[in-house]
């Protein structure tokens, strides 16, 4: 049953883009209409419910860093073939998610302005779980070299000297997966601040388990964030199963220190 309901689900969702797109190619919006958000935060922080969710709007084309078209192991293609893609598509609000890419979104929404974006931020504890259980593997080496100057580890990209200065004595060889894992959800966070998203007018942060706890009133939210309006159905197979569904992580007293300082940061944000 469960099998046949996920072929179900798959069907019914291809006919809706199939017609959302056969309707938008017979009414297309003018250029000058157009709008543009991005969709970002940390791996394993919600991204995908929400992409999921935005792509049941009839007034969105949204492309998951699944789509080739898009995106090539799940980095964004190059800006040329995104811009092509924007131009091409027929929809008053083109979304596309950005995480490896979190450091150059001040100038994505420069360049596809008028732009937004929506960051969502979820309980590190929960992301370090959800992190162990899907990266794992060569997670202490993969922050050694985010760590390292010049560094050409995606994990690094856009880390300020400030913030590679606070973690390089945290990171040892002896260093534990969890406190990895951690590190990477505060040093991907903490771009956010240092880009000034915090009193940034186009930038609407989130939080996960608001989201999941009160679908209805967060996605209202959202849709007003972007200018779309608000359906029952964006709020459909939203379940908050997910927070606290594991044990809390034991990470280093430092490390907790740190995650929970900025996580505090979020709160009056969300």
């Amino acid at each position: 049953m469960k099998m046949l309901k996920k072929a179900t689900d798959r069907a019914g969702r291809m006919a809706f883009l199939s017609a959302k797109q056969l309707y938008w190619r017979m009414r297309p919006v003018p250029a000058e209409r157009k709008r543009h958000l991005f969709v970002a935060g940390v791996q394993r922080s919600g991204t995908n419910m929400l992409m999921d969710i935005l792509e049941k709007s009839w007034l969105t084309d949204a492309y998951h860093e699944r789509d080739p078209r898009a995106f090539d192991n799940y980095k964004m293609r190059e800006l040329p073939v995104i811009q092509a893609l924007e131009q091409a598509s027929p929809m008053p609000l083109f979304v596309i998610k950005a995480l490896f890419e979190l450091q150059e979104l001040p100038d994505l929404m420069r360049h596809f302005s008028p732009a937004k974006t929506i960051w969502i931020v979820r309980d590190y504890n929960d992301t370090v779980n959800s992190t162990l259980r899907s990266f794992r593997r060569n997670l202490v080496p993969r922050i050694n070299r985010a760590l390292q100057p010049d560094t050409e580890e995606w994990l690094g990209a856009g880390m300020s000297g400030e913030t590679r200065e606070r973690l390089s004595p945290l990171v040892t060889p002896e260093m534990r997966e969890e406190d990895a894992a951690a590190l990477q959800w505060y040093f991907r966070n903490i771009l956010f601040f240092e880009m000034g998203f915090d009193s940034h007018p186009d930038v609407l942060t989130v939080s996960y388990e608001n989201l999941v706890t009160r679908p209805e009133e967060q996605i209202r939210r959202i849709c007003d964030f972007i200018g779309i309006p608000y359906a029952s159905r964006l709020s459909r197979d939203i379940f908050s199963s997910s927070i606290g569904k594991r044990k809390k992580p034991e990470l280093s007293p430092q490390v907790e220190t740190l995650c929970t300082g900025l996580q505090e940061r979020f709160q009056p944000l969300v």
